[in-house]
């Protein structure tokens, strides 16, 4: 049997994460002199309710080597094989503080396999992966099987999110490529995605309906007008804004599943209140 150990920012639906045996590592939120283990001591709502008030925004740290010990301990009670997987390096020492555990790991359980997967994702993106891997394991695909799969799935994913500013992002120092958009923070709805594990700028809209619209355009430029696709739709306070977007995309492609999902508080820190985004990937 093979597991699949991620962090939370993938932002999985805890009833997902349960059904497939996941193992989540927390990202550490620094809100003044607390300490906040994302996903565990605070949840996405009442940390969305928090920060639309917030005058200074927390900070945010990826798990350590021995968090991502403890999850590689946890795993080994029950499977022969793990497969890790974090959040692009580019925006995170996660994958690097995975692979320092999994050193340690081996040292103390040769006999249990593990492969460690830089997805160059985020969000659901990243998501998608921990949950086709855990889905494939669960099928009964070996060990390599499943590493395939997990890279299959992170090559084939695109995030695309919008938010009512780039205050957040930029306040919290996660602004990547989309530097040149902060001189209308105030003015335009942005479109950002990823691109080789880097947060980049995919253009700007009027209006929440706007951003959609292109949000779809983007969305059939990558992949065609009625690809069949799995998708999850991701957002931060934002439900019902998240509804439209919803509508247009089902519309646009063969929506073989759906998901929709709030972005763990520490991913909300950098896009604020009001962010709706999509992950998806072609089937």
């Amino acid at each position: 049997m093979v597991g699949v150990l991620t962090d939370t920012t993938a932002s999985i639906p805890d009833e997902l994460v349960r059904k497939l045996g996941i193992e989540t590592v927390p990202y550490y939120i620094h809100r003044g002199l607390e300490t906040l283990r994302d996903m565990v001591d605070v949840k996405p709502r009442e940390f969305a309710e928090w920060l639309e008030k917030a005058a200074k925004l927390p900070t945010t740290s990826n798990p350590g080597p021995g968090d991502y010990l403890i999850g590689l301990r946890n795993l080994a009670e029950r499977v022969k094989g793990i497969v890790a997987l974090t959040m692009t390096s580019k925006g995170s020492g996660a994958y690097q503080s995975c692979r320092a555990a999994v050193d340690l790991f081996k040292e103390q359980c040769p006999a249990v396999q593990v492969e460690v997967v830089d997805t160059q994702q985020v969000a659901m993106s990243q998501g998608w992966v921990a949950i086709e891997s855990a889905r494939s394991a669960a099928d009964g695909m070996n060990f390599d099987g499943v590493v395939q799969r997990a890279r299959e799935v992170a090559r084939k994913s695109t995030m695309i999110q919008t938010a009512d500013t780039l205050r957040y992002l930029y306040m919290g120092g996660r602004i990547g490529k989309a530097q040149h958009l902060v001189g209308s923070l105030l003015k335009i709805k942005p479109l950002i995605g990823m691109q080789d594990g880097v947060i980049v700028a995919l253009g700007t809209a009027r209006s929440r309906l706007k951003a959609y619209q292109r949000m779809v355009e983007l969305m059939q430029e990558r992949v065609g007008r009625g690809t069949r696709i799995k998708v999850a739709f991701t957002h931060v306070a934002a439900l019902e804004q998240l509804e439209r977007l919803r509508e247009l995309v089902c519309a646009s492609f063969e929506c073989v599943e759906t998901l929709v999902t709030e972005l763990s508080p520490a991913l909300a820190v950098h896009s604020g209140p009001g962010t709706v985004g999509v992950s998806f990937f072609p089937v």
